[in-house]
């Protein structure tokens, strides 16, 4: 296969490298099935795996998952890890959202016991789970509480009575990332997170009620709490504005430094900044600030959640058996070790719109999970599926212990609502078995299902590749966007 005239090479059935050229330092490795890779190659997410590839310091691949589409500065989807000492640091392969990410909570009821009351719960979990844009929280911050917040993440959410010792110890990184700093956080940022705690916010982000369609792994699926029939509740959103905020301030910054340490790349918006300098140990300070806002929204929304249900159907807690299985983000860049060219070297590891997979053994993963792997959350579009995964060992190997995030867009948002001028989807997606409600018709034109690759396809390229596992599908019955 071809790019613009660059020869892609066929690895396997699910991989395939794109040689270094030019100022590439490593090539580019790209999942995907021989099917998807016509759509891949018809997206500018191609040269921008190209373009992350020059950025110093980088290690083995410039990756894209089969999710993959294009971004700001890196593909979405995309993950690139650098060395810690040499390497830089890129804005653009965090993205805006940062940590933004998916919450999965199981309960011990079923969806056909919840069909009566369906429409009625949904229009309940929409009064009391703001969502839409500018959507203000039910915890209003102080400056004092809001550092503490960006400082603690979901530990604060803790001692404040949002969330259990189970809650923390079942997020990722403990719902906390390390070495916050809330000076690193323009005040302009803090403002805009000052009452959207708690918040969806809108685009694709959403809470729905999932029924566990299907259970493709016996122990795995224990081990998470899931069973056939079973009614779980997703989340997806992240750091709201204050993240949005954090990424502008710094793509300043990292031009500025970019000019004066005359680095050089082919794409402005890949601007970095060494990961010991000043500017690039500054921004990893914020980065983490706004990742534990981010952990910490995910909590409020699921408390909002469980509230919402035991009030609404009139359970105490141990009735609704509502826990959570898993938080894990999908726009980050981490501190991990990992094996390149047969050594342990301590990398920045970024993820944008890639999820962390790590397999069985592994000391970052929750007691309950070690001997399966870790949770992986993979959602679709709202009407067809989301799928629950398990870490994986070649991941390792192969990419840097990371998955895909989701179904990825093959529309813009223009051509989607363009597509259905005149129509109703919420008629059209109650023909398909799914309660819609939304703060917004704009985001539900924006969301159709139409507007996105085939989830189970790409969970079929990461499974195949043996990065991630299939654990569970998950169907939607009920879904609310912003």
């Amino acid at each position: 296969m071809q790019f613009k005239g660059v020869e892609i090479r066929k690895l396997s059935e699910t991989m395939w490298e794109i040689p270094r050229e030019g100022g590439m330092r490593v090539p580019g490795l790209i999942f995907a099935s021989e099917a998807m890779m016509g759509d891949i190659l018809r997206d500018e997410a191609v040269r921008q795996v190209m373009n992350v590839a020059h950025l110093p310091g980088i290690l083995k691949y410039s990756i894209g998952m089969p999710d993959i589409h294009w971004g700001y500065g890196f593909p979405i989807g995309g993950v690139a890890a650098m060395d810690a000492r040499e390497g830089v640091v890129s804005p653009g392969g965090v993205g805006y959202d940062i940590n933004c990410g998916v919450r999965l909570l199981r309960s011990d009821l079923t969806v056909d016991a919840l069909r009566p009351k369906l429409r009625e719960l949904v229009a309940a979990l929409h009064r009391e789970v703001p969502s839409g844009v500018g959507s203000t929280g039910f915890v209003r911050l102080t400056a004092r509480e809001e550092e503490k917040v960006l400082t603690e993440g979901s530990r604060w959410a803790a001692s404040r009575g949002f969330a259990s010792a189970e809650d923390v110890a079942f997020t990722e990184s403990g719902g906390r990332l390390p070495g916050a700093d809330p000076d690193a956080v323009s005040a302009v940022a803090k403002k805009r997170g000052s009452n959207q705690l708690g918040t969806l916010g809108s685009g694709n982000h959403f809470l729905e009620i999932d029924e566990v369609a299907e259970v493709f792994d016996d122990a795995a699926a224990r081990a998470f709490g899931l069973f056939p029939g079973q009614a779980t509740v997703l989340i997806h959103s992240g750091s709201r504005g204050l993240g949005y905020q954090v990424c502008d301030d710094y793509l300043v910054t990292m031009a500025d430094y970019m000019r004066k340490n005359r680095i050089d790349l082919p794409d402005r918006q890949l601007a970095c900044a060494h990961i010991r300098s000043p500017e690039g140990k500054q921004y990893l300070s914020a980065l983490a600030a706004a990742g534990n806002y981010a952990f910490t929204n995910r909590q409020l929304l699921a408390h909002q959640a469980r509230e919402t249900f035991m009030r609404f159907l009139g359970m105490g807690p141990n009735d609704l058996g509502m826990r959570l299985v898993y938080d894990c983000g999908h726009n980050n860049a981490k501190f991990e070790e990992h094996e390149v060219d047969g050594e342990k070297r301590r990398v920045l590891v970024h993820r944008k719109g890639a999820t962390r997979c790590f397999p069985a053994g592994s000391e970052d993963i929750p007691g309950a999970y070690r001997h399966v792997g870790q949770p992986v959350l993979i959602p679709g579009d709202m009407g067809n599926a989301s799928y629950v995964l398990a870490g994986s060992p070649e991941a390792m190997r192969l990419s840097f212990g990371s998955t895909c995030h989701g179904a990825g867009r093959r529309m813009s948002r223009t051509q989607a609502r363009n597509s259905v001028r005149g129509k109703s989807i919420v008629q059209e997606m109650e023909r398909r078995g799914v309660i819609v409600v939304s703060a917004s018709h704009k985001t539900l034109a924006e969301e159709i299902p139409e507007a996105y690759k085939d989830v189970s396809e790409v969970v079929g390229v990461v499974h195949d590749a043996g990065i991630a596992s299939r654990v569970a599908k998950l169907r939607p019955v009920a879904v609310v966007k912003g």
